[in-house]
């Protein structure tokens, strides 16, 4: 009886907690909408996008929670997929390339499944070690040293943003069962908020651009009244989502914003150098998965480590 009231009581908590960001997502897709019908003069597509992967991460966190874990592992898995082959068609590659390529892929199942094995040890030095010394062998063998350092370098880059950094996403609910989930929601809402923030602050008064050149939405205002905003944002969500104290649920909020936003700035500038001269490649990979999961490659690692070296759930 004690184990059914505890089941009974779990799922009591998880469907509150999912009715409640049905409810929030309603509510933002529906100002969203209105605020694009009413403002025609300013540019929303960034927001759009954003109101869209949110439904989308919505759904993978209802099955993943209710039914099974794995298929938050496995949606994880193709998102990082997705995200390297998108990374990879902005380098201007030879042919040479290729099989260089396609052993990156492979490296992507072999990640998770030290996943979802639990082997922590070979998770964390698997790609930064293993792979970083061994990658390079299929591009020196029989391809010759023009563009080597160019093309070994670029692909190491993107299997540590886009394979490393989005594989701990799904380390959280192997590392700590318990809380787990509600992290992982903790982390990626206080990322695409911080993100939208930065973005609507950077719209309306927005004054100093820190690259121009790289990503206009970009300025200081935006930074510290994003940092100010996801702080509180933190302190609100941070009781019903996880085991926090007070202080460390307030820091959480200046962890995700900091590193969100070197995060975003990364990918921008990264892309605007790869995509220089191609202006309608930029144009057509504008809103793919780089610009949506671009601040999650650097908040998701850096925020995972923070918490298993301060807290022993972890």
């Amino acid at each position: 009886m004690q184990f059914f009231r505890e089941v009974g009581e779990y799922m009591v908590q998880t469907l509150s907690t999912l009715a409640i960001i049905f409810f929030a997502l309603l509510g933002a897709t529906v100002v969203f909408y209105l605020t694009q019908k009413n403002q025609t003069n300013k540019d929303f597509s960034t927001i759009q996008m954003r109101v869209k992967t949110w439904w989308g991460m919505f759904v993978v966190f209802c099955f993943a929670t209710l039914f099974n874990p794995m298929i938050s592992l496995l949606s994880i898995m193709v998102l990082s997929f997705f995200a390297l082959r998108e990374y990879f068609s902005m380098m201007k590659t030879r042919k040479s390339d290729r099989r260089l390529f396609l052993w990156s892929y492979l490296m992507i199942p072999l990640q998770f499944y030290w996943i979802l094995i639990g082997w922590y040890g070979m998770f964390i030095v698997f790609i930064p070690i293993y792979v970083f010394l061994f990658l390079p062998l299929p591009r020196i063998i029989g391809k010759g040293t023009i563009g080597f350092l160019r093309s070994v370098s670029f692909t190491q880059w993107g299997l540590m943003l886009m394979v490393f950094g989005l594989s701990h996403l799904a380390y959280y609910q192997i590392a700590t069962p318990t809380y787990g989930p509600n992290l992982v929601l903790f982390l990626i809402v206080l990322t695409q908020l911080n993100d939208v923030y930065h973005y609507l602050i950077s719209l309306y008064i927005g004054k100093r651009k820190i690259i121009p050149s790289a990503n206009p939405y970009m300025t200081w205002e935006g930074f510290v009244i994003a940092l100010l905003l996801t702080m509180v944002s933190s302190f609100l969500l941070y009781p019903f989502l996880t085991p926090f104290d007070l202080i460390f649920g307030i820091l959480s909020g200046v962890i995700i914003s900091v590193a969100g936003f070197v995060g975003g700035l990364t990918i921008s500038v990264l892309k605007r150098d790869l995509l220089i001269a191609d202006v309608e490649k930029r144009e057509l990979l504008k809103g793919r998965y780089l610009s949506r999961i671009d601040s999650l490659t650097y908040t998701s690692p850096i925020f995972f480590h923070i918490i298993r070296y301060f807290f022993d759930f972890m």
